[in-house]
């Protein structure tokens, strides 16, 4: 009996433990991403996410981001954009943190490569954040790198794999690291959906996120030749 009370005050500490850090919670991402090519040379990026601390309830923040990207060849381009960005920290766990309202400007530079089947793709990111905390306001600076691999399974289903790295560029150099795997379905050539886990690791939090992501690329260079 005292082994199976002392079993039980374990594992009641370990779960005070992890509601401290909101832990115990599988929340969910649920995002668009879109690129919309309009010439030989540029495109637009569009996204939107909604995520929540829990599975679509209790909202944790929203992610608008718009850029213009440069194609340099078919594995190469750079981006540059804008995000809008609003947070609320106040779940239950956290009844200390403040909402925030982030204004952010991004650049990015993408290289694809391909080894057998698997095809790899390297993103780079740099980003100046404007934060506003209503009771006082901060600059920030914060560098990425993702590292993606898609593995086709058939035309129709493939899987998505990457790691990503933050890292600040001011005190508390290590933000955050982003591992990701789903299994994806080729809706059209241009629409795919994909359904996956996120393991995001911060310095003193792990946090688990279920995602649903719709990507959908249409070509409208044929429609604005049409226009003109």
């Amino acid at each position: 009996m005292r082994k199976v009370l002392g079993v039980l005050m374990l594992i009641s500490a370990i779960t005070v433990e992890a509601q401290v850090n909101g832990e115990d919670r599988l929340g969910s991402w649920h995002m668009y991403f879109g690129t919309n090519r309009i010439s030989n040379k540029f495109s637009i990026h569009s996204e939107a996410q909604l995520r929540y601390y829990e599975q679509a309830k209790n909202f944790n923040q929203l992610l608008l981001r718009a850029g213009l990207n440069y194609h340099i060849d078919a594995n190469a381009w750079t981006t540059f954009g804008y995000g809008y960005i609003v947070t609320d920290g106040s779940f239950e766990e956290f009844p200390e943190e403040t909402n925030s309202i982030e204004h952010r400007i991004f650049e990015r530079f993408f290289l694809k490569n391909k080894v057998w089947e698997f095809n790899f793709e390297h993103r780079y990111t740099l980003e100046q954040r404007f934060l506003d905390f209503r009771d006082r306001t901060d600059v920030q600076h914060r560098m990425r790198y993702r590292l993606q691999m898609t593995v086709p399974l058939t035309n129709t289903f493939f899987l998505n794999f990457y790691d990503e790295i933050f890292i600040n560029l001011q005190e508390d150099i290590f933000g955050q690291n982003r591992l990701y795997a789903a299994l994806g379905i080729n809706v059209t050539e241009n629409l795919n959906l994909q359904l996956g886990y996120l393991k995001n690791h911060f310095s003193e939090a792990h946090y688990d996120r279920l995602q649903v992501a719709v990507t959908y690329n249409p070509d409208l260079r044929g429609v604005l030749k049409k226009k003109k």
